[in-house]
């Protein structure tokens, strides 16, 4: 007999989640979903349908709500079940994820609004941190069910009056919290500066700061996707808005998502974009920005699981799509033993530091947009960055050593693109 999770997206039941014998999966909207008027899309590849959608359809979206393939393999061991098994996986942990959508066992109602938080001490969320590399998103913890994709380590938390809390049994939480990695030398310094230098810059981008518990750094990352509603005659109630990355919206699995590994390019991300978004003009000059950004400050990482849409607006009349604000920017190329390929290429050149105007200028081609504007935005960000690492506030060595990498990549490509 075939199992099923039934999916929900904010408090309405979608769809079902069908592991056939064997383990392929299946999806389907369920028809009282099919039959509401305000009925939208899980995703950008799952359009509302009657027929089933095979494995090969689904499999993009569901496996990419979960971690990366490393982590899998580790929270795997820790529950006891397979590794390449989304179905027992998402089951498992697929309780607060990203976006707005929650996973439960056929028969399992969802459960009635009422938010739960463990309060961690110092001592506590200490002990937490040093144990993630051993136990991703804590899994298998009695009452917590958190799946968050992507390779570093990371666990969903809410803040509460400057206290860390761990959400249980599914409630939302506010913040995500990435601690130090030790293969590379103080990544938090690197990621909050890039961030923050995005803002600066004035680029939209998830708020973060570093915070140091017990000797232990982190980095606390505000999340785009969960707002405060206030609602008549009560508290702000705590909300999530539903969004996915340009994988799952591109209907691509995690293992793809590297432009030379079959995963999206530019090209691809641009039309997304132009085909979705419910403000395109803004949104195309924002992923441009967001491009060139990226190739200055040197992250190689930013393939097509580090882009993302969200969805305001529960139902389809009021449903607007956007491209969502930057996050997981770090400058790699500081890093010497890291790949010196961009995950996606700029024109047909994959090396940054081999790109040159004309990369750019087919980069306009293939995105639709015109020439002269994409080649006078690239020196235009160039001095923003330079002038907002004036204002950005340093206070550690590797943010200082990571700045000056900036710093002279950002003033090369301004020469380059004077002469």
């Amino acid at each position: 007999m075939p199992e099923n999770l039934n999916v929900y997206l904010h408090n309405d039941l979608v769809g079902r989640l069908v592991q056939r014998p064997g383990g392929g999966l299946q999806f389907s909207y369920v028809e009282s979903w099919l039959e509401n008027p305000s009925a939208v899309p899980l995703s950008q590849s799952l359009p509302l349908r009657a027929p089933r959608f095979q494995r090969k359809e689904c499999q993009g979206f569901f496996a990419g709500v979960l971690p990366d393939e490393a982590k899998r393999e580790i929270i795997a061991r820790n529950l006891g079940i397979s590794a390449r098994n989304d179905f027992a996986m998402l089951e498992r942990i697929g309780g607060e994820c990203a976006g707005a959508v929650t996973f439960l066992p056929a028969g399992q109602p969802l459960p009635a609004r009422n938010d739960d938080y463990r309060t961690l001490t110092p001592v506590q969320l200490a002990a937490i941190l040093k144990e993630l590399p051993k136990r991703p998103l804590l899994a298998g913890d009695e009452g917590i069910r958190l799946s968050l994709a992507g390779a570093q380590d990371k666990i969903a938390v809410r803040m509460e009056e400057g206290q860390v809390c761990l959400p249980l049994g599914g409630a939302p939480s506010t913040h995500i919290l990435k601690p130090a990695v030790d293969r590379f030398e103080d990544v938090v310094f690197n990621e909050a500066l890039c961030m923050n230098l995005a803002a600066e810059a004035g680029l939209p981008a998830a708020a973060v700061i570093t915070r140091r518990v017990q000797g232990v750094d982190y980095l606390l990352v505000e999340r785009y996707d969960r707002i405060h509603r206030q609602m008549p005659g009560s508290e702000p109630k705590l909300e999530r808005l539903h969004q996915e990355d340009f994988c799952q919206a591109l209907g691509l699995v995690p293992e793809h998502k590297y432009q030379k590994e079959g995963g999206p390019s530019l090209k691809q991300c641009f039309r997304l974009v132009r085909e979705v978004s419910t403000a395109p003009v803004v949104d195309l000059v924002r992923l441009l920005e967001a491009v060139i950004f990226n190739y200055l400050v040197g992250n190689n990482d930013a393939h097509g699981k580090n882009f993302s849409l969200l969805y305001h607006g529960a139902g389809a009349a009021e449903r607007t799509s956007r491209l969502a604000p930057l996050y997981d920017v770090v400058s790699t190329v500081y890093y010497p033993e890291l790949s010196r390929s961009m995950a996606m290429r700029i024109g047909d050149e994959y090396q940054s530091e081999k790109v040159t105007t004309g990369n750019f200028d087919q980069l306009a081609e293939e995105a639709g947009l015109a020439k002269p504007m994409v080649r006078a935005r690239v020196p235009e960000m160039a001095e923003r960055v330079l002038a907002a690492l004036q204002r950005v506030e340093i206070r550690n060595t590797a943010a200082e050593r990571v700045a000056d990498l900036i710093r002279r990549r950002s003033t090369k490509v301004l020469d380059g693109f004077r002469r």
